[in-house]
């Protein structure tokens, strides 16, 4: 038996497709999810993507479908997200801002944590969720106005 050097499907290709995409997808399931199944929703979303490349390459929005399906394989529906009980921690971060974004809509939480956290544009949370623009805008802007709302904060001009 000869044993040769193991080559993944789309071998160089999947890696660079993994280094290109891997930071957005674990940010957007991070939003989604929290930080902890956020991680974790990442990775059984690449392996996924691993196992099924040939499809995977074929799509127009990979970013968008790995981001569905981390959702979907990796929480029950009952489940809350939470925001607040990850082993890292930030220093600079309002200590009520955890449990008020887990507050929000995941519509709405996503929105406002790819765009003012991560500094994704509209498009782009639009494009991963295969939303339309103004749709992202209306999340973005109901969830921060929930987020002053609850945080007692009042919008400076």
């Amino acid at each position: 038996m000869v044993v040769g050097k193991f080559t993944p499907p789309g071998g160089p290709e999947f890696e660079g497709f993994v280094r290109r995409v891997e930071p957005g997808l674990r940010r957007a399931l991070f939003a989604a999810l929290g930080p902890d199944r956020g991680r974790e929703a990442a990775a059984e979303a690449l392996a996924w993507a691993w196992e099924h490349w040939d499809c995977v390459v074929e799509l127009e929005n990979p970013t968008g479908y790995l981001f569905r399906v981390g959702q979907s394989r990796s929480r029950s529906r009952r489940r809350r997200v939470l925001h607040g009980t990850s082993e890292w921690s930030e220093p600079m971060i309002e200590p009520q801002l955890t449990k008020a974004l887990a507050e929000l809509s995941e519509a709405q939480r996503v929105a406002v944590i790819l765009v003012h956290g991560f500094g994704w544009t509209m498009r782009e949370v639009a494009e991963l969720n295969g939303t339309q623009v103004t749709s992202v805008q209306t999340h973005l802007e109901r969830g921060l106005r929930k987020l002053r709302a609850t945080l007692e904060v009042e919008e400076h001009a």
